[in-house]
């Protein structure tokens, strides 16, 4: 595995080198300190499974070099971690195509969660942060099994944690565009959340990612 970390301070970049040792022991730890250099080192190795991007680095900014990521090296997932903990920073950098948000001040075992959840395949989005912000229902279902969503509602739910459109969802699943809005406004009744943000982040809570949402399905 090959990560790159993304801090314009020495001392960030150490502190996560040995957190994502205790993620991937034996990776490879790519550090940029400024946005040239990011982007170079997704040119120079495009193999690199993760990116960890601080917003406030010497250059264009963390924003430009979010977008400019998102053009050149699509395939690279990239998770902001900052210090800013705002709600409409969280909603802007997941526009502009971030699997995540990660607030500096979060536990180690927290951000490892995070990171485990993206490189499966999920967005991770901060539940406390989002909760003043409009966040989920404080009466959601206490664990998955008070869900009770179908095979097929499962199989929607794992590619809408993707980041996926209704429109993508309905190719990879070859369905209607009208029977995934059913299936959409299913879950979002039993997860008891109105948006598809607050379905992230209840799903976030309940420990679930696309894989163990589908684990169930696979087996049937």
């Amino acid at each position: 595995m090959k990560l790159l970390v993304a801090d314009d301070h020495p001392l960030i970049r150490e502190a996560f080198r040995h957190l994502l040792a205790e993620l991937a022991p034996g990776a490879s730890v790519l550090e940029a300190g400024d946005c040239e250099s990011i982007r170079r080192l997704a040119t120079e190795h495009p193999d690199i499974d993760l990116v960890l991007l601080d917003l406030r680095l010497p250059g264009p900014g963390g924003l430009a070099t979010l977008d400019a990521l998102r053009k050149e090296n699509p395939a690279i997932p990239v998770v902001v971690v900052s210090a800013v903990e705002d709600p409409g920073v969280v909603r802007t950098v997941l526009a502009h195509g971030a699997m995540g948000f990660i607030p500096k001040s979060s536990s180690n075992e927290v951000m490892l969660n995070a990171l485990r959840l993206v490189l499966s395949g999920g967005r991770y989005l901060p539940a406390d942060l989002l909760a003043t912000d409009g966040g989920i229902s404080p009466t959601g279902p206490a664990n998955p099994e008070e869900l009770h969503l179908t095979d097929r509602q499962r199989e929607v739910l794992a590619l809408m944690v993707q980041g996926k459109s209704n429109k993508l969802i309905c190719r990879e699943l070859g369905l209607a565009e009208a029977t995934v809005k059913i299936h959409v406004t299913a879950i979002l009744r039993a997860l008891r959340v109105t948006s598809r943000a607050q379905a992230i982040v209840a799903i976030n809570q309940l420990g679930l990612t696309p894989d163990s949402l589908l684990s169930g399905v696979l087996r049937s």
